[in-house]
């Protein structure tokens, strides 16, 4: 379900793929479920492919999400992205305990709270893949296709 997600460098919150066009991919909005379109231009992520530094190796970011919404009993996160720096340092210690603590930076902790708050309000609340590692289901090939041609 992650790699459908999107994060368009310069712009605010997440995005759902909705279908390609000619150079470009359109988007909907999860905070106000407008419309637009994703230019090659544009930094486009999606959440399936972005990993959280740990003392050992990277961690996905589903795995991260899961691990949040264990946490929080599949509720809305009570921890607010605009609490002071030790407090997000410590909520991320409860989550990921062997975090990077050089390489994941408060702002970091900030924007998977945001992000994680979205997604729960969304009602998306499947952040690990359900098919095998080594098979692709044809949607999510279809999708990490057309993320890779635009870029």
């Amino acid at each position: 379900m992650l790699k459908e997600i999107l994060s368009i460098t310069g712009k605010t919150g997440l995005y759902k793929l909705v279908s390609q066009g000619k150079n470009m991919l359109v988007v909907e909005s999860l905070i106000d479920n407008k419309r637009i379109p994703a230019y090659s231009k544009d930094k486009v992520v999606s959440l399936g492919d972005i990993a959280m530094f740990t003392e050992t190796t990277e961690v996905p970011l589903g795995q991260v999400l899961e691990n949040l919404k264990v946490k929080e009993n599949g509720l809305v996160c009570k921890v607010d992205p605009k609490y002071d720096n030790d407090t997000l340092r410590k909520f991320m210690t409860e989550i990921l305990p062997d975090y990077d603590r050089d390489r994941v930076y408060p702002s970091d902790i900030r924007k998977l709270i945001s992000w994680y708050n979205l997604l729960i309000s969304n009602s998306i609340t499947e952040f690990l893949p359900i098919e095998n590692k080594d098979e692709k289901t044809e949607e999510s090939a279809k999708v990490e296709d057309a993320v890779e041609e635009k870029l």
